[in-house]
């Protein structure tokens, strides 16, 4: 078999040899052959494997301080059964609408649904700090009132966006047409 392959190179060794090799081709390659072959260089630094174990113990660490000192406030679901129907029915309420006008999202209408996504961002700011003010008054009223406030400014956000949004969709069909 070794001498068919080698016959059939032979007799079409014109099909073959198209095109000649680089200027000093041949030298490079009997240097190689002659063991001139370049050292390895070393490595500098420490191995990927020890960089990967110190990333993961610094996540821990900061992990760990981060949570363990943080104060927390109270919300309202922690004064009272009532309250916590009354949280639990408002925070339902508004990721409802959150979901809705996720749906109805656009590249025409996506300023609109940005800017009140940023009143929605302050007021939880502040309900925020309503939590921590919570916990120093012992549940006084007028917190509370100021918390369930905050839930309903979030919903009436939420729903003049609802409105824009119904009638920026009433006037798109109006807006290529002048």
């Amino acid at each position: 078999m070794k001498n068919n392959i080698e016959d059939f190179f032979k007799e079409n060794r014109e099909e073959f040899d198209f095109s000649e090799p680089n200027i000093g081709h041949f030298e490079r390659f009997r240097a190689k052959l002659e063991g001139a072959v370049p050292e390895k260089k070393e490595r500098k630094g420490p191995s990927w494997y020890v960089l990967a174990v110190a990333a993961s113990l610094l996540l821990f660490f900061g992990y760990w301080m981060g949570n363990s000192n943080v104060p927390k406030g109270i919300e309202l679901a922690d004064v009272s059964p009532k309250m916590e129907e009354t949280q639990n029915f408002y925070v339902a309420t508004i990721q409802n609408e959150i979901a809705e006008i996720n749906t109805r999202r656009t590249t025409s209408n996506q300023k609109i649904i940005d800017d009140a996504f940023k009143q929605l961002e302050i007021l939880e700011a502040d309900y925020s700090k309503l939590t921590f003010e919570l916990k120093e008054s012992n549940a006084d009223k007028r917190v509370i009132y100021a918390m369930i406030t905050n839930f309903q400014n979030r919903l009436y956000v939420l729903q003049n966006l609802m409105e824009q949004l119904e009638e920026f969709e009433k006037m798109a069909p109006y807006e290529n047409k002048v």
